[in-house]
């Protein structure tokens, strides 16, 4: 499989469109998690439009490369992505949320195409993924795992459980990427486990671990895109990001976590991306 990837400027022009779709999807259904799903929005850009080898029209192809965003509750930013990319039209979008309908407010696996595994229960995505980079390995596959974090969840023992074994067996066609925007639900991430240093911490796990602007897609589709890189180790890519990012009054301001959207709001947001 050998995609077309898109330039800077198209990248950048699928992430506004992306965050528009976030801001419709969780006013119509009157979600939370709004902050979360923006700061991680370039993220997810760069990986489907500049990294990943995927085709929207084959989206269980064998030998594809596999997204799975662990941070579940920022599920409308895969929805969104996954929309604007071509796996699912207007109509299945239009159900999220809704009861008994597919797109739930955390992604199931099945629900929809491009959806690899179901998330929301923190700690979770990494080990899966570490999984299915062995799979790969056994089945003599090449594709490669990029799982999208949260940096809250680094909290769990999991991750770090995850993160002692990939190393150990040379899986270097995983990919962990910390949506690294500096809060979790109710505080500073530092302020509620000791982080700090983050990128240190990877690195002495035996990951090859860069750290890069969260919000500039071609340095983060770069960093995926150069994987494997012949060390034979995983990549860590800590990305700093900004929670709310694209709307000015949601930006850094933690009450995005759970707050509901307006009307007024929601065309003042708009309106700032352009849309």
């Amino acid at each position: 499989m050998t995609p077309t990837f898109a330039t800077t400027s198209e990248m950048q022009a699928a992430a506004r469109a992306v965050r528009g779709t976030i801001l419709d999807l969780s006013f119509t259904a009157k979600t939370p998690h709004i902050g979360s799903a923006l700061s991680c929005t370039d993220i997810l850009t760069a990986a489907y439009w500049g990294a990943l080898r995927v085709d929207p029209s084959k989206p269980a192809d064998p030998g594809r490369d596999r997204l799975i965003l662990s941070k579940g509750h920022a599920g409308t930013a895969l929805y969104a992505a996954l929309f604007h990319r071509g796996y699912f039209g207007r109509e299945l979008l239009d159900t999220y949320a809704e009861p008994g309908a597919p797109l739930a407010e955390h992604p199931v696996y099945g629900s929809a195409p491009g959806i690899e595994v179901s998330t929301g229960s923190l700690g979770h995505g990494l080990p899966v993924g570490l999984g299915m980079a062995l799979a790969g390995r056994i089945l003599k596959l090449d594709y490669r795992v990029c799982v999208v974090m949260s940096d809250g969840e680094c909290n769990e023992g999991s991750v770090w459980e995850a993160a002692m074994l990939a190393p150990s067996l040379k899986l270097d066609r995983l990919i962990a990427v910390v949506d690294f925007n500096k809060w979790q639900a109710t505080d500073r991430s530092q302020d509620v486990m000791a982080l700090a240093p983050l990128a240190d911490k990877w690195r002495a796990f035996g990951w090859t671990t860069r750290e890069v602007d969260g919000h500039d897609v071609e340095a983060i589709a770069a960093a995926m895109r150069a994987v494997p890189d012949g060390s034979g180790r995983p990549l860590a890519l800590i990305a700093h990001t900004v929670k709310g990012k694209g709307v000015s009054f949601m930006e850094d301001d933690n009450n995005w976590h759970y707050a509901i959207l307006k009307e007024a709001q929601l065309l003042a947001a708009k309106k700032e991306l352009g849309l």
